[in-house]
């Protein structure tokens, strides 16, 4: 039988340098992009100093119109993201790459922004295009930390189990459970029936973050089972204690179900700011380009 030549692993030299195989996107070839992004807000924050503008540094100065030419361009660069995550390449602009240099540079459009208005603020639209591209900037925040924090959650909790899975559960149950009530008195069953109709998904979306389901129908019927059974659950052969201990395991499946919900509406939550907050900003940022060049 002849042999089979596997390939060699690829060596550290086949790698982007300073990159490693679990590298994530805000420690890439470390931290490169980081320090390009701090070097820069430090420059901006020296010359602010430096640099005289009489009366005072403000947005119409050359200046402030170098700062905001720089602005400007970063963002328009920065939403050009979306469009790179479908177009996958390895290298110095990889996707991880992109993705830092998006985060870091980012950030510093904080320090480039403020700095570009000289801190004049009041209720016009240039101040509405700081003010939505600060919203943008804490969105993109929030979703660096629940990147960064909750997919391990997420993965704890699904204890090797996929979402399709605990809807299999839940549906198993549910068939023993409608077989385990028949010889139940009506008002017994009524309550067996309340959770069998039960939507998992159900709740909206304030229960889906919080994880609070007051309304909850199959902890309505345990809790009315209970007045029958007692507060010890048993498995053996009552129809009574059987449907109560299928309740608890049912109990038990939807609230690992509904903290993975919880876990992935978090997840993607903030993009459902991030996403329309950024086009919001490109319009109020034309308004303010328009403005500027019409009264220049």
């Amino acid at each position: 039988m002849m042999a089979t030549r596997l390939s060699p692993p690829p060596s550290r030299t086949s790698r982007q340098k300073g990159e490693t195989l679990h590298e994530g996107f805000l420690r890439h070839a470390n931290f490169k992009w980081a320090k390009i992004a701090a070097g820069l807000s430090l420059l901006v924050m020296v010359s602010y100093m430096l640099i005289d503008v009489t009366p005072r540094h403000n947005g119409g100065s050359w200046y402030g119109y170098t700062l905001g030419t720089i602005g400007v361009g970063l963002i328009l660069w920065l939403t050009a993201l979306g469009y790179r995550k479908r177009r996958m390449t390895d290298g110095r602009w990889s996707l991880k790459a992109w993705t830092s240099a998006h985060v870091y540079l980012g950030l510093s459009l904080i320090v480039i922004g403020t700095m570009h208005a000289g801190f004049q603020l009041g209720w016009n639209v240039h101040t509405l295009a700081w003010a939505l591209m600060m919203l943008v900037i804490l969105s993109g925040l929030f979703g660096i930390w629940v990147y960064a924090t909750l997919p391990q959650a997420l993965s704890s909790n699904r204890e090797e189990m996929t979402q399709g899975q605990m809807l299999d559960g839940l549906r198993a149950i549910d068939r023993q459970l409608h077989d385990a009530a028949q010889p139940l008195a009506h008002e017994q069953a009524a309550l067996v029936q309340m959770s069998l109709e039960e939507d998992p998904f159900g709740g909206g979306i304030i229960a889906r973050l919080t994880g609070r389901y007051p309304k909850c129908a199959t902890a309505a019927a345990q809790a009315g089972m209970r007045r029958w059974t007692g507060n010890a659950p048993d498995t053996g052969n009552d129809p009574l204690e059987r449907v109560d201990a299928l309740l608890e395991r049912k109990q038990a499946l939807l609230a690992q179900l509904r903290r993975h919900l919880r876990l992935r509406a978090m997840l993607e939550i903030w993009l459902y700011v991030h996403v329309p907050a950024t086009f919001a900003l490109l319009a109020a940022l034309s308004a303010h380009v328009i403005s500027v060049f019409f009264y220049w």
